[in-house]
């Protein structure tokens, strides 16, 4: 089967702003359907791609009664592993709605925001606060944050600057009601 979307989850996460996804070591991933991934499987991975030769649950006929596929939905409302699921319900009903190119497109620039905030902001303690906050919040939400970081941070070593883009997205949380770490 030819892989189309490799930093799409099968099951509708985004690998391009996982933790795993932007690492330079060995533990670096590259993605739920990179050859590495596919090679261990999950059961989405078993199911989806070996069995059915399909790469989202969401193209499965029996996806409305898959109780796999509704089980890690409902966890995922309430838990995290190591990556963010609270926006896994959103992804799946935009992808439904508008199509997976326009959500490929937003995720995209998702990451783009990521990496601008792992490279000027990460003081090597923050890349999954990051990856959560770029899953959570509106892109011009992230924006703004962004650029008011590097204005009240000019001059700033790396860990006051992170602190200074720390306080900005904390403030949009707690006003949005945004949860900005792994709900274990």
């Amino acid at each position: 089967m030819t892989i189309k979307y490799p930093e799409i989850g099968i099951c509708g996460l985004s690998c391009r702003l996982c933790p795993r996804y932007h690492t330079e070591t060995e533990s670096k991933c590259g993605g739920c359907k990179s050859k590495v991934r596919m090679a261990v499987g999950c059961p989405f991975i078993t199911c989806a791609i070996k069995r059915k030769d399909i790469e989202f649950c969401w193209e499965c006929n029996e996806n409305k009664l898959c109780e796999k596929w509704r089980k890690h939905r409902e966890a995922g409302k309430q838990h995290d592993s190591f990556k963010c699921y609270q926006k896994l319900e959103d992804n799946i009903s935009l992808i439904q709605k508008n199509g997976i190119s326009d959500f490929q497109k937003e995720q995209k620039i998702r990451e783009e925001l990521l990496k601008e905030m792992l490279k000027d902001f990460n003081e090597g303690r923050s890349k999954n606060y990051y990856c959560i906050a770029i899953t959570i919040l509106e892109i011009e939400e992230l924006k703004d944050a962004l650029t008011k970081a590097k204005i009240n941070s000019n001059k700033l070593d790396i860990k006051e600057r992170s602190k200074a883009l720390h306080s900005l997205l904390d403030e949009i949380a707690e006003k949005k009601k945004y949860f900005l770490k792994l709900r274990k």
